[in-house]
């Protein structure tokens, strides 16, 4: 099992996302990643544009998915909000596999990406005394932020 810290760096190789910071959230089922000008042309697939770099938003990465299902989905607020949700891969560590997540707006929120409990039944725990366990393909060294 891997060992998680409250927050990771992550990628989302399949999306073009070589690196996104994430929270690590039990309290959340589903991963969510934090969207805008989403386009559902029908087709079973969806594109969707992307800030992956906390507090920058000049830098966009254009994606398209899989799309799964629309699903009302309930923030830790307690607001509900009808979300589409999409298969991608998610790359912790040196381990790759398939995750549903939701698409929202995250603007105001301190991550750009959420990784829920379903994403992490059986692969992980997470230890919320630490951050940054995990070392991405890049051998990137996050700072302490």
């Amino acid at each position: 099992m891997l060992v998680l810290g409250w927050r990771e760096w992550v990628s989302l190789p399949a999306l073009g996302i070589a690196r996104i910071k994430a929270k690590v959230d039990t309290g959340a089922r589903t991963s969510a990643l934090h969207t805008f000008e989403i386009d559902d042309p029908g087709d079973g697939r969806i594109r969707f544009a992307v800030h992956p770099i906390q507090h920058d938003v000049d830098t966009v990465v254009w994606c398209e998915a899989e799309l799964i299902d629309y699903r009302v989905v309930r923030d830790s607020g307690g607001h509900e909000e009808e979300r589409p949700v999409v298969r991608t891969e998610l790359a912790l560590g040196t381990q790759t596999f398939d995750i549903e997540m939701t698409l929202t707006a995250r603007d105001n929120m301190g991550f750009r990406m959420l990784v829920g409990r379903t994403a992490m039944a059986g692969r992980c725990v997470v230890d919320p005394q630490q951050s940054y366990r995990l070392r991405d393909a890049t051998e990137h060294q996050p700072s302490a932020t």
